[in-house]
């Protein structure tokens, strides 16, 4: 049963639809790894035993009368912890929401639960999911499967560290600024990032709702694919057939390349030299509107992020991690105007990019340009949070400004992730492409 435990999701799917695997068992696999593993209370905030095992069941009595739901039914997942759980506590990593109970599920949830898939818990996260670094010492920082010394990447942090652990076929998180992305790639994992809008917000904690976006955590493409399907109640994209050859990839010159560490920059020039042996065609390019929109970036998340939870952190604001807080605060000092205004120019600055891209399959570029920081220094050095938490982020904020869907894969090279970025619901044609793409990465 072990080997169960790092299998992808989707073949975990067939072997229970051929019968090789009883969802009970496979279930019970997973909950006793994460009760036995020793970071499990770092990873899971809490595990949902009894709804897990009560699915569990129903997927099986499925499965011995041939009707089961999709190619995902019985695989445990997790959640991160800022998806409303009926009747389990939802904290979103904040002692502000400490004792939180919501009546009933998120709707990403509700549909996943009716494709199937069985909830193993919710994953630890950084708090109110307001930092790439997953770092939290309010609740709790999951390890990083590739440094034990360092944080795994964050907001979804829990996430990553269950399924790069073992303790979940897969895991879903959120992305706001690169939330999925960042603790996907830093754990040598796939990750998608949706577009905005393209799954519900519903009964998910918000972060700043014009960017927040649901996204799976994965060990495939395939699996990403058949998430984004449960998590709507869709049809999952067709893979068969993908191929790089004569796919028109650019190269993000402007920003993304800038201070690349030495992994990072070896990791990514590796995977084009297999883009290149497959058959893509690699371009470089600059887009001078990413520099503009990126200097926009902390006027249109912090004072969004600010004006939702103001309240809430200002009744109790010693609860909170004093980085988080203060990363909360820099959006007090905003005028309405300048808001409006910036969200108005990133409105033409989409366009610009739409334009700048048109001719492409992808924007390709590093996931993160550095490695996963020391999470003990994070803690006692200012000058070395304050920088490596703006780099965490850096890359992957380009998708969210642009109003992308992306997704990374592991190069080869730990901890070092390369993205593809496609345009505004394309999500199909990307994971189409990725799919050829991590082929050619082997």
């Amino acid at each position: 049963m072990t080997n169960w435990l790092y299998r992808t999701a989707g073949d975990l799917g067939r072997d229970i639809g051929a019968g090789r695997i009883h969802p009970v068992e496979l279930t019970e696999a997973f909950l006793d790894a994460a009760a036995a593993h020793p970071d499990g209370g770092r990873i899971y905030a809490r595990l949902t035993e009894g709804r897990a095992r009560a699915e569990a069941m129903a997927a099986a009595a499925r499965a011995k009368d041939g009707r089961r739901r999709g190619v995902l039914d019985g695989v445990p997942v997790s959640w991160k912890d800022l998806f409303d759980t009926a009747d389990a506590a939802t904290e979103a990593g904040s002692a502000l929401l400490k004792g939180r109970v919501p009546l009933r599920d998120a709707g990403v949830l509700t549909n996943a639960t009716g494709q199937g898939l069985v909830c193993l818990g919710k994953t630890h996260m950084s708090e109110l999911a307001f930092s790439g670094l997953g770092l939290n010492p309010v609740t709790a920082t999951p390890p990083c499967v590739n440094d034990p010394a360092a944080v795994p990447g964050g907001s979804s942090s829990g996430a990553a560290a269950s399924v790069a652990f073992g303790l979940a076929a897969a895991a879903i998180g959120s992305d706001t600024g690169g939330s999925v992305r960042i603790p996907a790639a830093w754990n040598d994992l796939v990750g998608l990032k949706t577009t905005a809008g393209r799954l519900s917000v519903a009964g998910t904690v918000p972060l700043c709702e014009a960017f927040d976006t649901i996204g799976p955590l994965a060990r495939s493409t395939e699996d990403c694919a058949l998430l984004l399907a449960a998590l709507e109640g869709g049809t999952p994209a067709d893979l068969r057939g993908a191929s790089l050859s004569g796919a028109r990839l650019l190269v993000l010159d402007t920003v993304a390349m800038d201070g690349l560490r030495d992994a990072p920059a070896k990791g990514f020039e590796g995977a084009v030299a297999r883009f290149v042996a497959a058959g893509a065609v690699i371009e470089h390019g600059r887009i001078p509107a990413v520099s503009e929109a990126m200097a926009m970036a902390a006027l249109l998340f912090s004072t969004e992020a600010y004006g939702t939870w103001r309240e809430v952190i200002e009744a109790n604001p010693g609860l909170m991690f004093p980085r988080i807080l203060e990363r909360f605060r820099s959006g007090a000092t905003a005028t309405a105007a300048d808001y409006i205004a910036g969200w108005r120019r990133l409105r033409e600055l989409r366009a610009v990019w739409a334009e700048a891209t048109a001719g492409y399959d992808a924007v390709i570029l590093p996931t993160a340009p550095i490695l996963p920081p020391d999470a003990a220094r994070l803690m006692t050095d200012d000058t070395y949070y304050v920088t490596e938490n703006l780099l965490a982020l850096r890359n992957t904020r380009i998708g969210n400004l642009f109003g992308l869907c992306a997704v990374t894969l592991p190069t080869g090279q730990p901890s070092c992730g390369i993205s593809l970025m496609g345009g505004p619901r394309a999500e199909e044609r990307l994971l189409r492409l990725a799919h050829a793409a991590e082929r050619a990465l082997g």
